[in-house]
């Protein structure tokens, strides 16, 4: 059947400020929905809250990874893993498990649902160790590991700001400073993204300290970085550009 959606976008009238809201389906389940313009292209795209964001359930598991886990659990000597390998699809799957995960994230982090913000990063992080682990080939094995300190970063963020909300200040930049610990910690990655994410990250931890009281405002750097990750999981490589060289910019201003 052949839908036109042309009622649905003219309803909900594009702002670049106000592009995401929450729903709820027939059976009462919570979605959230995106309005994308991005040149010709104009639509809405929508994901669970719960569960994965498409609404599967692969292979009759919530998430691939508890899938997978059960797998590493029932193999023969799971308390060495010895007898359990990821081969190359289970790792495909792993992978875009992960990337569909990361972009949800990133919208409820403009929703300011910490909470789930913290759930799906940690799941993230517990598949990029299994993968790690596991994968029987060493490119799958390292291929996650060049974002730890973006997901270390949004993990913290998540967890800072939600302290910040509840009036504790003192919890908030401990956190702050424990993620900034781990991320300088982690071994470096031979991937460009790796050390781009790592600078990227601790300049972001900076700002967020330097901002911290409890009537928060996000500042014009973290705005910023909001609306390029924004930007990346909407695939608006253009209005990413743009926003890359406003960064830039206030990079240029500090020196």
């Amino acid at each position: 059947m052949d839908i036109d959606i042309t009622s649905l976008l003219e309803d909900w009238p594009f702002d670049a400020e106000n592009n995401i809201r929450r729903i709820e389906d027939h059976d009462g389940n919570e979605l959230i929905q995106v309005r994308v313009e991005d040149g010709p292209f104009r639509g809405i795209l929508q994901m669970n809250l719960d569960g994965r964001p498409d609404g599967t359930r692969p292979h009759g598991h919530a998430f691939a990874l508890e899938y997978y886990e059960a797998r590493h659990g029932a193999s023969s000597r799971p308390a060495t893993g010895e007898g359990f390998i990821l081969g190359r699809k289970a790792c495909e799957e792993l992978f875009d498990e992960s990337r569909r995960i990361y972009e949800r994230y990133v919208f409820l982090l403009q929703l300011a649902d910490y909470d789930r913000v913290i759930a799906d990063t940690t799941r993230n992080m517990r598949l990029f160790r299994f993968v790690n682990r596991h994968a029987a080939h060493e490119d799958d094995r390292t291929n996650l590991e060049r974002w730890w300190p973006y997901v270390l970063r949004v993990h913290g963020t998540a967890k800072c700001l939600r302290a910040a909300q509840n009036g504790d200040r003192d919890q908030a930049v401990k956190i702050i400073n424990d993620v900034r610990r781990e991320i300088g910690e982690l071994k470096d990655v031979d991937a460009q993204e790796f050390f781009v994410e790592r600078e990227r990250s601790l300049e972001a931890l900076d700002s967020l300290e330097d901002s911290l009281d409890e009537q928060r405002e996000p500042t014009r750097r973290e705005a910023l970085e909001i609306e390029l990750d924004r930007a990346l999981a909407n695939e608006a490589y253009e209005l990413a550009a743009t926003l890359r060289d406003e960064l830039q910019g206030l990079d240029d201003v500090r020196g």
